[in-house]
């Protein structure tokens, strides 16, 4: 009974995880600019990927980040597949690294997420450099980043309190620290 409560709420979440990250890029998409040249906001589909891996790698599947990145790829119409991929690079290292920071301070945690977002953002704007795609400027590119990094502690919080989306607990793992 508790394997199939377990995988019931796997679904929950995953669907929970994929409609939440559907609505922002939904208002990314929408022509709604007040002011033209603003400051970038945040990518909040990758912080919410990261925070939710980072607490419950169970409710976000690998094919579903892919394919899910990839789709967002083609709506606002970044090269198809570079950021995808780089986010699930991202994910499967913090993926790897769930149960050591399940010990972690909160401050650890997002110097971690911090750190893997500049990286796949590096590499992202090394790659299209290479093969000349044009991209924005440096300055707004480190400004997402770092809206990115600074509303990571907010997307944390939203999850644990309006989705119950909270670290795992010794008790809810198996004795290799899997979730059970």
């Amino acid at each position: 009974m508790a394997e199939r409560n377990s995988a019931f709420n796997r679904w929950i979440y995953g669907v929970a995880y994929l409609g939440l990250t559907g609505t922002v890029v939904l208002m990314q998409i929408l022509p709604i600019e007040i002011l033209p040249g603003q400051v970038p906001g945040p990518d909040l589909t990758v912080a919410i990927t990261f925070a939710w891996v980072l607490r419950r790698p169970q409710y976000v599947p690998t094919l579903l980040v892919a394919a899910l990145f990839l789709a967002i790829d083609m709506l606002v119409m970044r090269p198809p597949g570079l950021w995808a991929a780089l986010v699930v690079l991202a994910v499967e290292f913090l993926r790897k690294r769930e149960p050591v920071v399940r010990e972690l301070s909160f401050l650890l945690e997002w110097a971690l997420v911090s750190g893997a977002l500049l990286a796949i953002t590096m590499v992202n704007r090394a790659v299209l450099g290479v093969f000349l795609v044009t991209q924005a400027g440096l300055g707004p590119m480190l400004l997402q980043l770092m809206a990115t990094a600074l509303a990571y502690p907010l997307v944390v919080a939203a999850s644990r309190f309006l989705f119950a989306v909270h670290k795992m607990t010794p008790t809810e793992t198996d004795a290799r620290g899997r979730p059970r």
